[in-house]
């Protein structure tokens, strides 16, 4: 810590010296200004009338969802099963295209730092970049509307998520367990096979479960543009001004959320 003295001339320790001082009361005031800055780009266009109106708004809108219409239930059983489909089979598409990938990402793995590496961050970068609503609306687009356009979409939304924390669990494994396999002569695929799978088994497989639960939240969502699944049912209702449908469809989404990351839960549990 600096020295200064005082008044008398005695030494006075100090945390930072008076310069140091100066430029972290600088930083705040540029902090402080820049978020009055963003304060009033926020503002500019918000109409305060319905800002000091929503409460009220709100509660109107709560009284109408009371009580939910619990027999329109039997409507969303194939929604909720296509919803399940879309999370699963878009996780194990995200699986199946992000393993190579994370392994040609990986500086231990990757058979060129300089050509191939680069492509696959950026495969892993764009993925992870694009909401999985955007990439709906693009597939929707091309596809049509229906739980095919769901499932890639989550597919293509998951490969950066699995790729980018499955390539750091490869370049963070023993080394030495795959020199001395390497020590005995064995083959690539040996290596890869003895030396690196196992060591990053349980990381990917907590990887995976993580990453399907994260999709039964957003497989509810894409049906909004649709993608199928029960955000079709959500969609709906809300165009008609169905509330007692829309507050069932927000319980059983909260459900089924709810029991997914249960399941979860144990299964890392059961497998880390």
């Amino acid at each position: 810590m600096p020295v200064t003295r005082d008044s008398a001339g005695l030494p006075e320790w100090r945390r930072t010296t008076p310069r140091q001082d100066i430029v972290r009361w600088f930083l705040w005031l540029l902090l402080v200004a820049l978020f009055v800055f963003c304060w009033q780009v926020m503002t500019r266009d918000t109409i305060w009338a319905f800002v000091w109106d929503a409460p009220k708004q709100a509660a109107d809108i709560g009284s109408r969802m009371v009580p939910p219409r619990w027999s329109y239930m039997n409507e969303l059983w194939r929604p909720l099963w296509d919803t399940l489909a879309i999370a699963t089979l878009g996780t194990l598409l995200a699986i199946i295209l992000a393993i190579p990938v994370a392994f040609l990402a990986a500086r231990n793995t990757t058979p060129s730092v300089l050509l191939v590496r680069p492509v696959a961050l950026l495969i892993i970068v764009s993925s992870r970049s694009i909401n999985s609503l955007i990439w709906a609306l693009l597939l929707v687009t091309i596809l049509g509307p229906g739980v095919l356009a769901g499932i890639v979409a989550i597919g293509l939304r998951s490969i950066g998520f699995i790729g980018k924390l499955l390539y750091e669990a490869i370049e963070e494994i023993d080394v030495t367990q795959v020199e001395a396999i390497e020590a005995t002569g064995a083959s690539p695929a040996q290596v890869m096979d003895y030396g690196i799978v196992p060591q990053i088994m349980p990381a990917f497989a907590g990887i995976s479960v993580f990453r399907w639960d994260i999709n039964i939240r957003e497989s509810s969502v894409v049906g909004l543009v649709g993608a199928g699944g029960i955000g079709l049912n959500l969609e709906a209702s809300l165009s008609t001004l169905a509330w007692t449908q829309v507050s069932l469809l927000l319980l059983v989404i909260l459900a089924t959320v709810l029991v997914s990351e249960w399941v979860s839960a144990k299964v890392r549990h059961a497998i880390i």
